[in-house]
């Protein structure tokens, strides 16, 4: 793993954490000493990462993010709409959801942030390596999205309803 590759998988490791990171637990995690996390650290506030050590850790100070499950229902062909949609008003698009039912809850990671993540994932879609998800469910799907605001989220939630893509669970 080059050193990039492992900034960037600590931010992340740092991010999805409920609690401070140690420096400790990420030397040990990536095999590097103490004094290699420390160094990691510097470079990614010189990249505009807010950082805070801690005495129990790191941690971003990152802004608070609303999100929401949201269910949906389309086709193949709206895919690119759907996602389109979600990233275009300010969303990510954390995950996806399908209820299957002899095989439980499935859920893969996608964070879709930007039009450059919809085409990625897209590209990988049509090379064949996978197909999507709701597939197995008759397009029938949730998904966790995060924005910055609940406003935000209401946006995403009124285009997805407008494009006839949002399943409301009325019952």
């Amino acid at each position: 793993m080059t050193g990039a590759d492992r900034r960037k998988d600590m931010v992340r490791r740092i991010r999805e954490s409920a609690r401070p990171v140690p420096g400790a637990a990420l030397a040990a995690c990536y095999q590097v000493s103490r004094q290699v996390i420390v160094q990691d650290i510097a470079l990614l506030r010189a990249a505009g990462l807010d950082v805070i050590s801690t005495n129990r850790g790191y941690i971003l100070n990152e802004p608070v993010a609303a999100s929401r499950v949201l269910r949906v229902c389309h086709t193949d062909e709206q895919l690119e709409e759907e996602l389109c949609t979600v990233v275009d008003l300010g969303g990510c698009v954390k995950n996806v959801i399908v209820h299957h039912r002899i095989y439980g809850e499935l859920e893969a990671e996608l964070n879709i942030r930007s039009r450059r993540d919809v085409k990625n994932f897209l590209e990988d879609l049509r090379s064949g390596k996978s197909s999507p998800l709701k597939n197995i469910t008759s397009n029938y799907h949730d998904h966790l999205i995060v924005a910055d605001s609940e406003e935000t989220l209401d946006l995403i939630e009124d285009a997805l309803e407008e494009k006839k893509m949002l399943v409301r669970d009325d019952s």
